[in-house]
């Protein structure tokens, strides 16, 4: 076995990497998105994420658009020792002038709260939308009548099985990713091009990963699939949900189909952040979310 990194070493995350980081963040049980194996594993290539071990505390770092930063320290509170810590190594080992920490959770604010040698300031682009499992698996209410009339238009022109993913569905799923990958024309656009290779990843490691999906045949053929698995002992997280577009109604569909067959067994479901994209975030808050978990950036004061 490959001798676990210990700080200031880091190495490159790997699948062989799941057991020992998994463990830590499922112990941290945390609220955003980003603090997952999956997430981490599936978006490794885009961020070059690496990872390292300080006392009780994983590390890991992100490099991205010529930058490097920080994702939250994760393990017991107080953080402040080692978030100062964190940060000063940043600027003098690895020569980052204005060092960050990104996609920090609420703890890490309150265990920042009263440094007067930090700033924790909101990013709301990376606020995860948060709704009640219930809501998203029945659709209930006068608040959700459009996404009825769409599923009630698809239920309409379609005859559909919906489908717990199994191993013998996976080739079904990379088939509709190639065509989602082409509509949306992925060769023109670096991050899609990512997006689409940790859909491979995620799909052709979906045992190791302990990845849960579902899909939306129709005429036998997989049209629909969402991947997601457990965030923490009350959430969710969906990672992905892809769809043939040419079939009207099928998002909200496996959108409803997911949350409803299984994940009725916890309250709630995070799906994640808008990036702030304006189109996305129409889309998110047209499911009515419950809350948002607020993320934020953390850097030294100047």
């Amino acid at each position: 076995m490959t001798p676990l990194p210990i700080f200031p070493e880091f190495k490159l995350l790997t699948l062989e990497d799941r057991s020992v980081i998994h463990e830590r963040l499922w112990a941290y049980q945390p609220d955003t998105s980003e603090l997952t194996f999956v997430n981490l594993y599936i978006w490794r290539n885009y961020y070059h994420f690496q990872w390292s071990l300080h006392g009780d505390w994983l590390l890991v770092l992100a490099e991205h658009d010529e930058r490097t930063f920080a994702l939250p320290p994760v393990g017991p509170a107080s953080r402040l020792d080692v978030t100062r810590k964190l940060l000063r190594w940043l600027r003098e080992g690895r020569g980052i002038a204005a060092p960050t920490i990104e996609r920090a959770d609420r703890r890490l604010a309150e265990d920042l709260a009263g440094a007067d040698d930090l700033v924790v300031e909101e990013a709301r682009e990376h606020f995860d939308y948060i709704y009640r499992s219930a809501d998203l698996g029945q659709l209930a209410g006068r608040k959700y009548s459009k996404k009825r009339n769409h599923i009630s238009q698809f239920l309409r022109e379609y005859t559909y099985t919906y489908a717990p993913l199994t191993e013998d569905l996976v080739q079904g799923c990379l088939d509709l990713a190639e065509v989602w990958c082409k509509q949306r024309l992925c060769e023109e656009d670096i991050s899609l091009q990512h997006e689409f290779c940790g859909i491979h990843d995620a799909l052709t490691h979906l045992n190791v990963l302990s990845i849960e999906g579902g899909v939306i045949l129709i005429d036998g053929k997989v049209q629909a699939f969402a991947l997601g698995e457990l965030l923490n002992a009350q959430t969710a997280v969906v990672h992905i949900e892809k769809a043939n577009p040419n079939f009207h109604g099928v998002y909200p569909m496996i959108n409803k189909e997911f949350a409803g067959q299984r994940w009725q067994d916890v309250p709630f479901i995070n799906r994640e952040q808008d990036l702030g994209d304006p189109g996305l975030r129409r889309a998110k808050e047209s499911y009515y979310p419950d809350h948002l978990v607020e993320k934020y950036q953390v850097r030294s004061r100047e």
